[in-house]
């Protein structure tokens, strides 16, 4: 099989391939692509074997990422929770993968990396998987009566109902306001967490690249913003991208709140599927609380081609670094960050 490189950003065959294959998500479309090449610089390709002129039936999209310092590699995608490989069936897979494999050192990569949220047959004969998270996702063809039922009554159900029963006000939309209160709280809750924030940029571009289908809902008290949430959408599935809050109000329940909203309006507006994103395997409260609200998890696996080695950092050098972003002001975690996220996509 004869494969071609096409500009996904250029190519309009692309964006029909991801308007209507039934595997794709919002990781696909051409905003994602596009934000991701306006803030990191990063090169979009799609792998396919659809020659100049043909329909485009199937494709592989990766990003080439470029860095002097964690190396030169292809990604599928890079800061994506998954990305399918959008197939017509799986005769196609082992060339393309082949393809990859064969090309990584002709290409200066290090390797190349897929994130399949669905295995095509013969995987395990071509790689082995380099990193394993949960997938969660939660069903939304229950009524919403069901839906609430299903939510844990005493973390979840009870936090929704202490929320509402304090006023707290609910905002969505898109705005430089909205998107300005987005990331005050996501530096506060990254500084919190020990992790450097992604740059603002990245954010805006996100809202201007995705359009309609880029959301931010936020919750306040008394006019002061205390949770917010960041969605993408696709189709009939809705992706929570991002969440962050203010500590000092957590006993007032804005996050359960904030994805209960979610779930009462892209329930009525046809939505059939909420994708609550990727969990680490460790991460046991994380885990617990997207199990809460009902949804179904299963493993999801990356590919590295070949497998890479020495990247990972050590729990030492990982609870240093955490030390030192804790203890960076918001503005330094920024502007550090605006510097680094370009070499880890």
């Amino acid at each position: 099989m004869e494969l071609h490189i096409t500009d996904p950003l250029s190519d309009r065959r692309w964006h029909a391939l991801a308007s209507t294959h039934s595997s794709a998500s919002a990781f696909h479309q051409r905003g994602w692509l596009e934000a991701l090449h306006r803030t990191y610089h990063y090169r979009p390709f799609v792998l396919t074997s659809a020659s100049a002129n043909a329909q485009m039936k199937d494709g592989v999209v990766l990003c080439e990422v470029k860095s002097w310092i964690t190396g030169t590699r292809a990604v599928s995608l890079p800061f994506s929770d998954h990305c399918e490989l959008l197939l017509q069936g799986v005769q196609h897979f082992p060339e393309m993968i082949r393809y990859l494999i064969a090309n990584h050192e002709r290409q200066g990569w290090r390797f190349a990396e897929i994130r399949p949220l669905t295995e095509p047959g013969k995987m395990e004969e071509l790689a082995e998987p380099s990193r394993s998270y949960w997938f969660h996702e939660l069903d939304l063809r229950p009524s919403l009566e069901e839906l609430f039922r299903n939510l844990h009554k005493d973390s979840i159900q009870r936090r929704i109902r202490h929320a509402e029963s304090e006023g707290l006000s609910y905002t969505k939309g898109r705005s430089p306001d909205l998107l300005v209160s987005f990331y005050r709280l996501l530096l506060l809750t990254r500084k919190r967490q020990g992790v450097l924030p992604q740059p603002f940029a990245w954010f805006r571009n996100l809202v201007t690249c995705l359009g309609d289908d880029a959301e931010i809902r936020l919750a306040a008290k008394d006019g002061t913003p205390i949770g917010a949430i960041l969605t993408l959408k696709h189709n009939t599935t809705v992706l929570y991208k991002y969440g962050c809050s203010d500590e000092r109000f957590h006993s007032l329940g804005a996050m359960p709140f904030l994805f209960w909203k979610i779930i009462e309006e892209i329930k009525l507006s046809g939505a059939e599927k909420l994708d609550f994103g990727r969990t680490d395997l460790t991460h046991e409260s994380l885990i617990s609380f997207k199990d809460k609200f009902g949804t179904r998890k299963r493993l999801l696996n990356y590919y590295r081609m070949p497998q890479a080695t020495g990247d990972r950092i050590s729990s030492r050098a990982n609870h240093s670094l955490r030390r030192v972003v804790s203890l960076l002001p918001s503005f330094a975690s920024s502007l550090v960050a605006d510097l680094v996220y370009r070499h880890v996509g």
